[in-house]
């Protein structure tokens, strides 16, 4: 969904319900999305509140390869991405880092 955020930026979440699991297995789901979502962060159009509800378990999802191919497919079919946006193919290596926002920007 668009958002009206002034500067212009996405908000994500991930959630994982119950049917995915137990707690540990929930929260390795979450963190492989978020870690495949963090190489296509600079690769999105900005301005939007994304929600990724994770379906399955972790036969499903196995490797961040796998879910990098999911959010690819996503992210197309959404038209998400910038127009001229070379995006990263699933598997190659994540570059990019999440950028600080608020005041604190360059403080660990």
């Amino acid at each position: 969904m668009p958002n009206d955020l002034e500067p212009v930026q996405n908000r994500y979440t991930v959630i994982a319900g119950k049917k995915c699991g137990n707690a540990v297995e929930r929260n390795r789901l979450k963190r492989l999305t978020r870690e495949a979502l963090r190489g296509y962060h600079p690769h999105l159009r900005p301005g939007h509140d994304i929600a990724l509800v994770v379906r399955g378990n972790r036969v499903e999802l196995p490797t961040l390869e796998v879910a990098q191919e999911t959010l690819l497919r996503i992210f197309r079919r959404a038209n998400l991405f910038v127009a001229d946006a070379d995006v990263p193919l699933p598997g190659a290596m994540v570059t990019s880092a999440w950028k600080a926002t608020g005041t604190d920007e360059g403080n660990p």
